[in-house]
């Protein structure tokens, strides 16, 4: 349920966002501002709510990160030569801190969604389609959106339409809001380079997400396979990508958290890669506190293994750059696991980011490799 929140209109509006974060205790209706008040009201938890021209508003929104941005100077240094950092765990979670802190701030910018998901102010564009693609139902009442998310949901949408481009596959994933992309398209072509015994006929992908790696697996000859999430929009996400791949003979797409019931020859996973607190739906990809989908995953996976059968994980090393784990805690989980080492295959990352000096975790991402480890029950 999203939260009410009082405004200088002597009404009660909700209030979403996919943040993890309070609401803000406020907010005032405004159709002319700037970045500076903006920031004033939103440092007294109070939100505006934008009702002027929608270009200006975008105006305002670039003004208020920039403002943002400029209060991070030293994460427009260069790292260090040697590519270290002192304290590479402190520097991340410093980095992490300068982001929520700025995303709060950012998203106290807001509009008003009108009934059936319109926008009513000047030059706004058509919203309707893109926040269709986010809640399920259209809205009866009106809500406040900040117009940062607003955003996002839109540029979200036009990506789910375009898709991605997947080689190995001959077609494109389509991934709505709220779902991991694979844009990053390192780790699929491990998937696609390892080894596949050829008498393995099924599998699970756990934690499958846009499905893209269950879509890899029949591509590769696994007759059936079960793809399996706990997240509502992975799961519609998933099983829209392999209807339009015409892979729905082969796969199915279930809710659970880990595991499906039965046993497969091949058990793949690809969990969050760091070890630290989503503040986002979407972030549940990406972090996982104490790894704890990844010691779920590997503590139970030999029992939904059939006789002679492997697992596949796809992990990147960069906790251990960031000074988040050792690096000796994947082979301990292993051993822990009854889990022996078959083979590694590995990669560097090609995105943006990886090549970038100017990000502040650029210590740790231009060391960055991501592993596909191939493991049988000892």
């Amino acid at each position: 349920m999203n939260p009410l929140i009082p405004t200088d209109r002597n009404a009660a509006y909700e209030w979403r966002s996919e943040s993890t974060q309070k609401p803000p205790k406020n907010a005032v209706f405004l159709r002319e501002t700037n970045a500076a008040a903006v920031l004033q009201n939103a440092r007294a938890d109070t939100a505006t709510v934008f009702t002027g021209d929608f270009h200006n508003g975008k105006q305002i929104l670039a003004a208020l990160k920039k403002r943002l941005r400029g209060g991070r100077p030293s994460e427009k240094r260069k790292p260090k030569a040697d590519g270290q950092t002192a304290d590479p765990a402190a520097a991340f979670h410093r980095h992490r801190l300068r982001q929520a802190q700025q995303s709060r701030l950012t998203n106290m910018l807001a509009v008003e969604i009108g009934a059936d998901f319109t926008l009513g102010l000047p030059r706004a564009p058509d919203i309707r389609a893109a926040l269709a693609d986010v809640y399920d139902n259209a809205n009866n009442a009106p809500f406040l959106l900040p117009l940062n998310l607003l955003l996002g949901f839109i540029g979200a949408h036009e990506w789910h339409k375009k898709g991605v481009d997947i080689p190995a596959l001959g077609g494109r994933i389509h991934v709505p809001f709220g779902v991991f992309s694979p844009l990053r398209g390192e780790y699929l072509d491990l998937v696609m380079q390892a080894e596949l015994p050829p008498h393995f006929q099924t599998a699970f992908d756990i934690g499958t997400g846009s499905g893209v790696l269950a879509a890899l697996l029949a591509k590769r000859g696994i007759t059936r396979i079960t793809a399996t999430d706990n997240n509502p929009r992975a799961l519609a996400c998933a099983a829209a990508n392999t209807a339009r791949l015409g892979l729905a003979q082969q796969i199915a797409v279930e809710a659970a958290d880990l595991f499906p019931a039965g046993r497969a020859d091949l058990i793949v996973c690809n969990p969050p890669w760091l070890p630290a607190k989503p503040t986002s739906a979407v972030e549940t990809a990406l972090y996982d506190p104490g790894h704890a989908m990844l010691r779920g995953f590997l503590s139970g996976a030999q029992q939904h293994l059939n006789d002679g059968g492997e697992i596949w994980l796809v992990m990147s090393d960069l906790a251990e750059h960031l000074g988040l784990r050792t690096a000796d805690f994947l082979p301990t989980l292993f051993q822990t696991a009854s889990l022996a080492l078959i083979e590694t295959l590995h990669t560097r990352p090609v995105h943006a980011k990886a090549a970038d000096p100017s990000d502040p975790l650029a210590f740790a991402r231009s060391r960055e490799t991501t592993t596909l480890y191939r493991l049988r029950p000892l």
